[in-house]
C-alpha cells in the first residue's frame, strides 16, 4: 500500500496524477516564467497536481565545459520568484549537505540526483529540513536496493519520501526502463514518480555532451502511467533544441500537451477515475 505524502493543498500518491515539470537547468528569468506560465494553465485544465522544477546547478555533466546553471544564489532567488509569480511548489536537487538548508528556503521537495542516492551525508541533511524528499534511483541500483536508502531518510526523522525511476544503465550510452520496478517501489509505501525524460538519455552519447531520444517520451510516459507510477517527471523548455542542458530529451510545449492529456486520462482509467 502507497503511503500518500501531503503537498500544500494537495496529495502525492491519491487520486490525481502529479506531475514535476519544467526546464533542466536554469538559463533565464524569461525561460523560467514562460514555462511556468504554460505548465501551470496545462495543469489546470487537465486538473493535475503540479510542482515546477528546475535545476540552479547540474554537477553531473559530461565534461567540464558543460552548462550547468546560474548557481545556488542566483538560481534560487529565481526559484523563489516563480514560486511567488505563479504560487506553484518548487523541486529542485541538492548535490552536496550544506546545500540542503539553503534550498530548503524555497523548495517544497528536495531532490536527491540518481548518481548520489546512496550518499548518506546527503540523504540525512535532506530529511532534516522536513521537506518532502524526492530520491531518484541510481541507474545503477535495482528497485529492491531503495528500500535501505529511503531508510536513510526515515531514520534522520523523515518519512516524506517519494522515488523516482529514471531508467538502468543498459550497455554502453544507453538506459533501459523496467516498469517492473514501479510496483516493486510500491511495495515499500513511497509514492513513485517515473522521470519519462532522463529515461531517453543517452549518458555521454555525444562525447563531451549527452544525446537523448526524445521520440520515445511518449511511449515510456504512457507504459509507465498505465503500469501504475503515482507521478510523472518531465523537463519541459520553450525550444528545447536550443537549450543549454539535455535538450535532446526534453520536450516542447506543444509535446507536453499532448503527453499529459493522454497519461491523465490512462491515469484515471487504471485508478478508475
Amino acid at each position: 500500500m502507497v503511503n500518500c505524502v501531503k503537498l500544500k493543498n494537495f496529495v502525492i500518491g491519491a487520486d490525481k496524477l502529479t506531475i514535476l515539470a519544467g526546464p533542466c537547468a536554469i538559463e533565464s528569468k524569461d525561460i523560467l516564467f514562460k514555462t511556468a506560465e504554460f505548465l501551470k494553465e496545462l495543469t489546470n485544465k487537465l486538473d493535475i497536481n503540479y510542482v515546477f522544477k528546475a535545476s540552479y546547478d547540474k554537477a553531473n555533466r559530461s565534461s567540464i565545459n558543460s552548462y550547468r546553471g546560474l548557481g545556488i544564489d542566483k538560481g534560487l532567488s529565481l526559484l523563489a520568484d516563480v514560486k511567488k509569480e505563479f504560487n506553484v511548489p518548487i523541486v529542485t536537487d541538492i548535490h552536496n549537505p550544506n546545500e540542503a538548508p539553503l534550498a530548503a528556503e524555497v523548495a517544497d521537495i528536495i531532490q536527491i540526483p540518481a548518481f548520489l542516492c546512496r550518499q548518506t551525508d546527503l540523504l540525512v541533511a535532506a530529511a532534516k529540513t522536513n521537506k518532502i524528499i524526492n530520491i531518484k534511483k541510481g541507474q545503477f541500483l535495482a528497485p529492491s536496493q531503495m528500500k535501505s536508502i529511503a531508510n536513510k531518510v526515515v531514520e534522520s526523522g523523515n518519512n516524506k519520501i517519494t522515488i523516482t525511476d529514471r531508467g538502468v544503465t543498459f550497455g554502453y550510452n544507453n538506459l533501459v526502463s523496467d516498469m517492473r520496478a514501479i510496483p516493486i517501489m510500491q511495495e515499500m509505501g513511497y509514492p513513485v514518480i517515473f522521470d519519462a525524460t532522463h529515461s531517453v538519455q543517452l549518458p555521454g552519447g555525444c562525447g563531451e555532451s549527452s544525446s537523448g531520444e526524445r521520440k520515445f517520451v511518449p511511449i515510456l510516459a504512457k507504459s509507465a502511467t498505465a503500469a501504475g507510477a503515482n507521478g510523472l517527471f518531465f523537463e519541459v523548455h520553450p525550444e528545447p533544441d536550443s537549450a543549454l542542458c539535455d535538450g535532446p530529451n526534453m520536450i516542447n510545449f506543444e509535446q507536453a500537451d499532448n503527453i499529459f492529456k493522454i497519461c491523465n486520462d490512462i491515469f484515471k482509467l487504471v485508478n478508475n477515475n
